[in-house]
């Protein structure tokens, strides 16, 4: 079974219960075709639509997350297209990412020399100067 996400619009006009029972028929269609409803998502609500749609400005958004066959979204599609209340809607097929990347290898930082040995090697390179001068 594939993981699918449906995202719906539904018309304000809807009174709540009649709203709700819509919201339900399409989680039994779902059950009845034997897929299983993982949550149902009403926290967007009422919303202003993008452009008006069969001169409709608001519009109530339902997201659906759920596991089906193969076969199902096409059934599912069908019936939202009957129901006049659904505005809109939108099937996706959830795919979970797979890395094929292998990790990076951990680098090993320089280990920044010592400060009395950067001292005296920089020490006779200063004596050797005042040598040549003295002869």
């Amino acid at each position: 079974m594939n993981r699918y996400e449906l995202t719906y619009i539904i018309d304000t006009a809807l009174e709540e219960t009649a709203r709700k029972e819509l919201i339900e028929k399409v989680s039994a269609l779902i059950a009845a075709n034997g897929g299983e409803v993982e949550k149902v998502d009403e926290t967007w609500g009422k919303r202003r639509l993008a452009y008006a749609i069969n001169y409709k400005t608001e519009g109530w958004y339902v997201l659906v997350t759920f596991k089906a066959p193969a076969e199902f979204p096409r059934e599912l599609e069908r019936n939202l297209e009957i129901y006049d209340s659904v505005i809109r809607y939108l099937v996706v097929k959830l795919v979970e990412k797979r890395s094929n990347v292998k990790p990076r290898s951990v680098r090993t930082a320089p280990v920044a020399a010592p400060v009395a040995e950067a001292a005296a090697e920089a020490a006779p390179a200063e004596e050797a100067p005042a040598a040549a001068d003295a002869e």
